[in-house]
């Protein structure tokens, strides 16, 4: 199979998205499948001009036989071609809806969710990564249930933390510095809790929206709690994992979550969590893996850090459950092998559609 994944530049850049449509791509052409990753130049998800014509240049350049795989941060670019996402049989895969973004001027969400309305509406097949987002979409734009399929991110085969082996307890949390993620309710709530021993690393991206990032790192200095939050940046994968292997507790305290990537990648390396009522995180988690708090709830994730940071032995309790939750995550190529099923099924209603048939057996449905 012929698959062309259309994706704002740069592929290698470090975020849960990113992640999860390179290692679909590494596990697919594993599979033997022929993967081209065309990087499109431009501002995105809110296109301008250069996204637009790189989105259209992209089409052009498309082969007969291949199928389009077109990533929902550059989908907003392709609006003008939803009359031709149909008989091309694309397939967009939406990590979360971008008009639904926290932070977002209203003119611009109104305009993205314009944008989504009418390509969500024109497109054959929607991949979304986890069953809450696919949920979110038919709700929120009045699709059919069966036009859109999850499949969840896969994980790594990893090692399992020891912790910080310190008196204190070393917090994680991994995600952009973005409002969405909720890192300044996750700051408020420990500096409640200055009478305990703990240290916050925060690994993400500063420049995705620089105006918050900086406003986290005044916030931390009028808290009074700068000495114990490191804003780390991106990190290289080895620098990454020696964090993941030092750390005593992880956190994820965002508003709106598609999946939670972290989050399932610090279950698989058994750490306790506590994290926030979004995305996946209900499901993932079992009650003696972590703790789950409303979104935005300062005073409920600090009563709930309290514990996890105070008492070891609950922590360590927390830990093994998690563990074992963790190892019956799938693996990426158990879910690249669902994406390839659901590509396979586009692939062959184009080839009848071009035969004059109209197979619609199984799989995502045309309109």
């Amino acid at each position: 199979m012929h698959i062309s994944l259309m994706v704002p530049a740069p592929f290698d850049t470090i975020s849960g998205g990113y992640l999860y449509d390179r290692r679909m791509v590494e596990c697919l052409r594993t599979l033997g499948h022929d993967v081209r990753v065309v990087e499109l130049q431009g501002r995105f998800p809110d296109p301008d001009q250069a996204a637009i014509d790189a989105a259209h240049a992209a089409w052009a350049e498309l082969d007969s036989g291949s199928v389009p795989l077109i990533d929902g941060l550059a989908l907003p670019a392709f609006a003008a071609l939803a009359p031709a996402m149909v008989p091309r049989e694309a397939v967009a895969l939406i990590h979360h809806p971008v008009s639904q973004e926290t932070g977002l001027e209203p003119e611009v969400a109104q305009r993205l969710a314009a944008l989504e309305t009418c390509l969500f509406a024109a497109m054959p097949c929607l991949v979304t990564t986890s069953e809450q987002t696919a949920d979110r979409l038919a709700a929120d734009f009045k699709l059919p249930r069966t036009r859109v399929q999850a499949i969840v991110p896969g994980v790594e085969d990893l090692p399992r933390s020891i912790g910080s082996a310190g008196k204190g307890c070393a917090i994680l949390a991994v995600g952009a510095l973005i409002p969405r993620k909720g890192y300044d309710v996750l700051l408020r709530s420990l500096a409640r809790l200055t009478d305990l021993d703990w240290q916050l690393t925060i690994v993400g991206a500063a420049d995705r929206d620089k105006v918050h990032a900086n406003g986290l790192a005044a916030l931390v200095e009028k808290l009074g709690i700068a000495r114990r939050v490191r804003f780390a940046g991106e990190l290289p994968p080895e620098r990454m994992d020696a964090l993941w292997m030092s750390a005593d507790l992880f956190a994820l305290t965002s508003w709106y979550e598609g999946y939670g990537m972290a989050l399932a990648e610090a279950l698989r390396r058994g750490l306790p969590v506590a994290v926030t009522a979004t995305g996946a995180a209900p499901t993932l988690v079992p009650p003696e893996a972590g703790v789950v708090c409303a979104p935005g709830d300062v005073e409920q994730l600090a009563k709930a850090l309290r514990r996890l940071i105070f008492d070891g032995t609950l922590r360590r309790d927390f830990a093994a459950t998690a563990w074992e939750a963790g190892r019956a995550l799938p693996s990426w190529m158990d879910q690249a092998q669902r994406l390839a099923a659901v590509l396979h099924h586009e692939a062959r209603l184009d080839e009848a559609r071009t035969e004059g048939g109209n197979d619609h057996a199984a799989g995502c449905h045309r309109r």
